[in-house]
């Protein structure tokens, strides 16, 4: 009896091989974890993984390119701003002093219960 088999090798039809299906499961896994956890709340797990491939890949770039963006603004930001802590993980006193001084509020009267 002779036996039947796809040109690809494969004694059935598939689309992947069985030596590729495992990056290929864990980059999509990784790609909606990546879409649910930075959508903000947006998307859950069953939207995504039943979202057709081009939207599915629409929505992360988006929100790749949006994150780029948020820390490039942050990086220019921050290059003039003066940290609390130095690079040796000591504490910046003037710059503790000063943040001090503006966080500080005065009480005028207590509250009663």
């Amino acid at each position: 009896m002779r036996r039947l088999q796809s040109q690809l090798g494969l004694p059935f039809f598939g689309l992947t091989s069985k030596d590729n299906t495992q990056p290929l499961r864990k980059n999509l896994f990784t790609l909606i974890h990546e879409i649910v956890f930075h959508g903000n709340g947006g998307y859950d797990f069953d939207t995504v993984y039943n979202m057709p491939i081009w939207l599915r890949s629409l929505v992360f770039d988006r929100i790749h390119d949006f994150n780029n963006q948020q820390r490039k603004s942050a990086e220019e930001g921050n290059s003039e701003s003066t940290t609390l802590i130095d690079s040796d993980g000591k504490i910046n006193i003037p710059a503790f002093a000063n943040a001090s001084k503006a966080n500080t509020t005065i009480r005028t009267s207590k509250s009663k219960r």
